[in-house]
């Protein structure tokens, strides 16, 4: 096993990669582990137009590595490799990786995010950007004046849904039951929106794209069995993200949904020098800029823990 290390950061996206860079300026030598999908989910999206700082927008992976070469300059170790498995019972922690070889350190901090549910259709993960998307609040915008799907019934869907409306000139939520599983406020918010009209036991089966990319939808009412080819600009997923945190083997502690829980204002677990950023904590804003300032908070965080511990 190699020397302990002062800080391992676990995951990408901009929470982890913000926490790169403060901990290589903190001169910590941090060590990050990718994972399996290096930079997280900005590196499926194309355009990115509200991170501040880029008044023309800047595409989701020229985002994520610029933020990796920055971090680099600092000293910080990017290492294509997954944790499989942590010892957090005792410090230095221990964590496992996937070439076999496990690694020690003083402080630890989570940044795997939180992968958003699909369909399971074929073609749904290549067309993500192309018309397929999972975040509203990233994406509404681009469909100004067009046809949009949103497949959900609970208060995430509502939600964008109604978020969507302000852009998109017909939203039609997809719901394969016959009533929602929202709260009532957000229910009666967009029932009352005339650019929302809702298709009842229906789901989507099958994606259709051409060139340039989702073209239509074929959904199926699951009361009669009858299909139906939709034409659509654009088609929202809005029915959770799962957290990545199954390789915590329930070490810390999560709320029900599996997000990990952190200690008021402050990205501390219940774990001293454990910490968590970015959307594997995050089930509401679930934003780049908002995962990178958790990312900052984390590091300067773990900065401290280790003044005040000391390094023995």
């Amino acid at each position: 096993m190699s020397k302990i290390q002062d800080v391992i950061i676990i995951g990408t996206g901009p929470a982890g990669l913000t926490a790169a860079l403060y901990t290589a300026r903190a001169d910590l030598a941090p060590i990050v582990f990718e994972g399996h999908e290096p930079g997280g989910q900005l590196t499926l999206t194309t355009d990115v137009e509200n991170f501040p700082g880029f008044p023309q927008g800047v595409q989701g992976p020229d985002l994520i590595n610029n933020m990796r070469e920055q971090a680099k300059r600092f000293g910080a170790d990017f290492r294509q490799l997954t944790a499989t498995e942590v010892d957090l019972s005792k410090s230095p922690f221990t964590i496992k990786l996937s070439n076999e070889e496990s690694i020690q350190a003083r402080t630890i901090i989570i940044s795997t995010g939180a992968s958003a549910k699909f369909l399971g259709l074929d073609k749904e993960k290549e067309l993500t950007g192309k018309g397929v998307s999972t975040c509203a609040t990233c994406d509404g915008f681009f469909y100004r004046d067009k046809i949009v799907h949103v497949v959900g019934g609970g208060d995430t869907a509502m939600e964008d849904s109604t978020f969507i409306s302000k852009f998109a000139k017909k939203v039609y939520v997809i719901h394969r039951r016959d009533s929602l599983r929202a709260s009532k406020p957000m229910i009666d918010r967009a029932m009352k929106n005339e650019k929302i009209e809702f298709l009842w036991e229906t789901q989507v089966t099958k994606l259709n794209d051409n060139e340039q990319g989702l073209e239509s939808i074929v959904v199926k009412n699951l009361k009669t069995g009858e299909e139906t080819t939709r034409e659509t600009d654009g088609l929202f997923y809005a029915i959770g993200h799962t957290p990545n945190t199954a390789f915590l083997n329930n070490q810390i502690d999560v709320d029900d949904h599996g997000f990990i829980q952190t200690q008021g204002k402050y990205p501390d677990t219940n774990v001293p020098g454990v910490f968590a950023c970015g959307d594997v904590q995050d089930s509401y804003f679930r934003q780049a800029i908002t995962a990178a300032g958790s990312g900052c908070q984390a590091a300067i965080r773990a900065e401290r823990y280790l003044e005040e511990v000391g390094k023995n």
